[in-house]
């Protein structure tokens, strides 16, 4: 026996939405400005651009990550919502007429309608007001075929497209996209960053980040341009640096008082056997003095594994693996130590993306690409994440699948007629709205508007 391949399944009721959760987040971003951005920003040639853009927009909230996962719009009732639906095709022809310049205009209206977004949604940003990191990282996405533009082998050994972000944070909040580049497969790392780190704290600051601001960084961003660059912003920089011969032979001159066991006050224990020690150190030697950089180097050891020690042949002293990166902060060096350390959390952001608006590069043209890299910027901030917990009661995302919540069914639930619907003014994904907000029903509601006739005496 063998499958029909002709058969396919399509969500054709048109009294059923397959995605009633875009409602209330293009309203959000509608809130935020997002419209109006568009229709100021965005000059390519092509009629209701903003229009269609929005429509990608709202297609990669509804989880699609290819063109032709554009037609989840169409699906069902949902033009009963939404007005100014194109189809995939459509789309897909929008897209491959972008140039360089009108990813930049995305740029700009994805930094403005963050900003907007923090103002509307005040606790999307909370704790910037005292201090904000700012994670900079890249990645690789696979890509087939040879006529894929910009696909290439990097370091990584995958054939694909780099794509370089830029992650705002606080101890309080989760990482939100602020700025982001889609480069060739084989660019290095830090090509471009001194620009992705300028943009992301203006939008940080924009987006009311009013505190002090880090830069995170691992070793391939430790530039003298990054740096410099976060020194013209006048923030705080963390970046990992690479074990050469400057820096090994700082770490030799640490004393060995210097190097401390790393102790948890609220738990009274040793953290690990980790030992962290700074010293004073001069980057990038070789450039000219005035463009050296004076900062701290901050080192972290811990004790190499003998492997010949379960066959009886201890070893004659410790060996020990560093891991160092330089800053300009005023933290403890055990704080600093903590700080940097959490640059891991970009990671989490990356997984994301690459599960979602990430997950192809659909178009061979290198530009109708790179609009997918931005606008997950305007995704991610529109779904705003909630804040991470304190780290003593973090746990893994898994365990909320271990362990799901009771739904039981109830017994004393009195089943009856299902509630007559509210009928739901169509939302323009382009353009505004007609009537202000405040003179609309909201189209989730199961209450039908009362009449003139119906309103009570006041």
């Amino acid at each position: 026996m063998q499958a029909l391949h002709k058969v396919s399944a399509v969500f054709d009721d048109p009294n059923l939405i397959g995605s009633a959760g875009l409602v209330p987040v293009m309203r959000l971003a509608e809130r935020a400005g997002l419209h109006d951005l568009l229709e100021q920003h965005l000059s390519l040639p092509s009629t209701n651009a903003a229009l269609k853009a929005a429509g990608v927009v709202a297609g990669m909230l509804a989880g699609a990550d290819c063109i032709d996962d554009l037609d989840v719009l169409r699906h069902g009732g949902m033009s009963k919502l939404f007005d100014g639906i194109r189809a995939p095709s459509t789309l897909g022809t929008f897209l491959r007429a972008f140039i360089f310049g009108h990813v930049r205009q995305l740029d700009a209206v994805a930094s403005r309608t963050l900003a907007g977004l923090a103002a509307t949604v005040p606790r999307l940003l909370a704790g910037t007001e005292t201090m904000t990191f700012i994670d900079v990282d890249d990645t690789i996405r696979q890509v087939h075929g040879y006529a894929k533009q910009g696909a290439a082998y990097g370091y990584s050994g995958v054939k694909g497209v780099n794509t370089q972000i830029a992650a705002p944070s606080s101890p309080t909040c989760a990482p939100v996209i602020a700025a982001s580049r889609l480069r060739k497969g084989n660019t290095i790392s830090g090509h471009g960053a001194p620009r992705l780190v300028g943009d992301a704290v203006a939008t940080a600051r924009a987006a009311c980040a009013t505190g002090q601001v880090m830069v995170r960084a691992d070793s391939g961003y430790c530039r003298r341009d990054v740096i410099a660059a976060a020194l013209t912003a006048k923030v705080w920089f963390s970046v990992t640096v690479r074990m050469d011969p400057a820096v090994r032979k700082a770490i030799a001159a640490i004393p060995k008082q210097a190097w401390a066991t790393i102790w948890d006050e609220a738990e009274q224990r040793w953290i690990s056997e980790a030992q962290v020690a700074e010293t004073s150190f001069t980057a990038f030697t070789s450039h000219p003095a005035r463009r050296q950089v004076h900062c701290r180097l901050v080192v972290r050891r811990v004790a190499r594994l003998n492997p010949a020690a379960a066959a009886g042949q201890d070893e004659l002293f410790t060996t020990w693996r560093h891991h160092g990166f330089i800053t300009n902060s005023t933290l403890t060096t055990v704080a600093a130590d903590e700080t940097h350390r959490d640059h891991a959390i970009i990671e989490q952001g990356i997984a994301e993306l690459k599960g979602g608006p990430l997950a192809h590069a659909p178009s061979g043209k290198f530009q109708a690409n790179a609009p997918g890299s931005r606008w997950p910027a305007s995704r991610s901030t529109c779904c705003a994440p909630p804040a991470p917990p304190p780290k003593a009661a973090r746990q893994s995302p898994l365990d909320d699948l271990a362990h799901p919540p009771d739904r039981s069914p109830r017994t004393d639930r009195v089943l009856g007629p299902a509630p007559r619907a509210a009928p739901a003014d169509r939302l323009a994904l382009g353009t505004s709205m007609g009537r202000p907000l405040g003179d609309r029903h909201h189209p989730l509601t199961t209450q039908v508007p009362k009449g003139p006739e119906e309103q009570p005496d006041v």
